[in-house]
């Protein structure tokens, strides 16, 4: 019995010494050491023996068992110790390596243009006025001389909440809202950045977009102040050499009314692709603000006028970058945002 007893722990100890991972000790445990294990098996048939043998025979199966899990045990921390460094050489990070770099935010491009067109007409004494986006039907269209049911309101077919409030369409409301507060206090000098809200969307529309729109009252305006306003807005915003062309339109609001063209920068008027060949580009539409408008808003139209204009943000931005489909700007691209 002593004999098989020495064979069997040569045996544990050379496969223990043996086993290349965690898994291998496992099965080794349970091999000798196990429910139906060697050793365990072996004080199962202790029974058997006679009773002088088994104090010497119990003293050896546990010193046998007590050598057989220090040994397990012992590897097992080298195992692990092992899989440790491996795991760490495979994690290990090469610090002579050239870092990766950050990816920085930057302004939208409707942004950029927003503010440089609020500094140009800033430097010009203009002030800056914001008014809500959910705006009632009555600033939005009756006071800015668009009468209830009058056809002139399909030209801005709008998202409405119930027949009195809606998104609005323009932000022409902020002028009415700030000549009511202001009259008959003069001048009146702001423009009126922010969101508006139609119901288009192709290539050239969006459901909603931006808009900055102007409005100057005093004594004597004259539409060669505005003419000589948005010609120096042209050239601060797209360069000295532009040129602008007033061409007769109709607003409600305004009277007389125009549509205002920059000569074309691509083609220096020549005429090319993007002008389709006129020599000239629509950027904003003006006028001089109608004697209704006045007076709904407390000014004598006899005594004092003014001029307005709007221009869609996206569309000065799509000719300052020369981007082909306004949807671009709202697709979450972040080339839009690269240098």
């Amino acid at each position: 019995m002593r004999e098989e007893l020495e064979k069997l722990k040569n045996e544990l100890s050379n496969k223990i010494g043996a086993s290349r991972d965690l898994e291998d000790l496992e099965k080794i445990r349970v091999q000798f050491l196990g429910k139906k294990g060697a050793i365990t098996l072996l004080m199962r048939s202790m029974n058997e023996l006679p009773a002088s043998e088994k104090p010497l025979l119990g003293k050896l199966l546990n010193e046998l068992k007590q050598a057989a899990s220090r040994e397990l045990d012992e590897r097992k921390l080298e195992l692990q110790e092992q899989l440790r460094q491996k795991q760490q050489e495979a994690e290990r990070i090469d610090i002579t390596l050239p870092g990766r770099s950050i990816l920085t935010g930057r302004r939208h491009p409707i942004t950029l243009v927003m503010e440089e067109i609020e500094d140009i007409f800033a430097c010009m004494g203009f002030q800056i006025s914001e008014g809500p986006d959910i705006e009632l039907d009555y600033y939005n269209f009756e006071a800015l001389n668009f009468p209830v049911d009058h056809p002139t309101r399909d030209m801005q077919d709008s998202f409405y909440i119930n027949k009195d409030v809606l998104l609005r369409t323009h932000t022409s409301p902020v002028q009415v809202r700030t000549m009511e507060k202001m009259a008959p206090t003069l001048p009146v000098r702001i423009i009126a950045p922010g969101k508006v809200y139609r119901r288009d969307d192709d290539i050239t529309h969006s459901p909603m977009f931006h808009q900055v729109e102007g409005l100057v009252v005093d004594h004597g305006i004259s539409l060669a102040d505005l003419k000589g306003t948005l010609l120096l807005f042209a050239r601060e915003m797209f360069g000295p050499e532009r040129q602008i062309r007033l061409r007769p339109s109709f607003f409600p609001f305004t009277e007389p009314s125009a549509e205002v063209d920059i000569s074309c920068m691509f083609c220096h008027g020549l005429g090319c692709r993007t002008c389709s060949d006129s020599g000239w580009l629509e950027i904003l539409g003006a006028g001089m603000v109608h004697p209704n408008v006045l007076q709904i808003c407390g000014y004598d139209p006899e005594l004092v006028s003014g001029f307005a204009f709007g221009m869609g943000v996206e569309r000065i931005a799509m000719l300052k970058y020369g981007i082909d489909d306004i949807r671009l700007f709202y697709t979450n691209d972040l080339r839009m945002l690269r240098p």
